[in-house]
């Protein structure tokens, strides 16, 4: 059987997640997302105190805590995601807990530019609900000083029967919820455009994190246009 997935534009998907934007903590038990799983992804990006680093999809801001814990005070934090509901929170909860070294702003992630080089890029659960992923990420590695690390953190259908089984569902379920696309494999796209590439699994199979360093200078300068991309998409 043949199974095909629609996606939507940055409208549709921002709309969608300022609704859902108080149902984060619900949805991660609802999708059972392992509870050291966001701990150990911000693990993986290698950062060291004073690091840069940017979240893709920083969403209400489950992840800066850790991703402020591997910087430290005198690191920075920058988040950046389509919806202001998610926004709202994450600004809320950094002033709760007085995190000063973190910005976050409202833009599509294939446009937005940090204010400086960055040592790291976290993709929180997120890659695979941009429908123009490729072209996200080459714009975070183009960001990315030489030798800076990409993480992708995300859910994927388990391997076998049981991945075969689960994907009319999961094509159903996400449709009304976080939109995220079942049928790509992100981890491929990382793997192509980074070097020392690693992945890692999780519940079976279900849950996985993979990471990959930007290449030298002069391999980083072979990296596709926007054009080739979009078309590729």
């Amino acid at each position: 059987m043949t199974y095909q997935w629609v996606d939507c534009d940055r409208t549709v998907i921002a709309a969608r997640y300022d609704r859902i934007a108080g149902l984060i903590g619900f949805i991660d038990w609802l999708f059972f997302v392992p509870p050291h799983f966001r701990k150990r992804a911000a693990s993986r990006l290698g950062l060291k105190p004073g690091g840069r680093v940017l979240e893709i999809g920083c969403g209400t801001g489950r992840n800066f805590a850790n991703l402020r814990e591997e910087v430290g005070p005198t690191g920075q934090v920058y988040g950046v995601d389509l919806s202001s509901g998610m926004l709202e929170k994450a600004r809320d909860l950094c002033e709760e807990h007085g995190w000063t070294n973190i910005e976050v702003t409202q833009e599509d992630a294939a446009t937005y530019a940090a204010p400086e080089p960055l040592d790291a890029v976290l993709f929180g659960l997120s890659y695979n609900t941009m429908p123009h992923h490729r072209l996200v990420l080459h714009q975070a590695l183009k960001q990315l000083r030489p030798g800076g690390r990409i993480v992708i953190m995300d859910g994927k259908l388990p391997p076998g029967l049981g991945g075969r089984l689960l994907l009319p569902f999961s094509l159903w379920l996400m449709r009304f919820t976080m939109l995220g696309n079942p049928l790509i494999k992100p981890w491929l796209d990382l793997a192509g455009v980074v070097d020392d590439f690693e992945m890692e699994e999780f519940l079976f199979g279900s849950w996985y994190i993979c990471w990959g360093n930007k290449p030298s200078a002069a391999a980083s300068d072979e990296v596709p246009t926007g054009e080739q991309l979009i078309a590729a998409e």
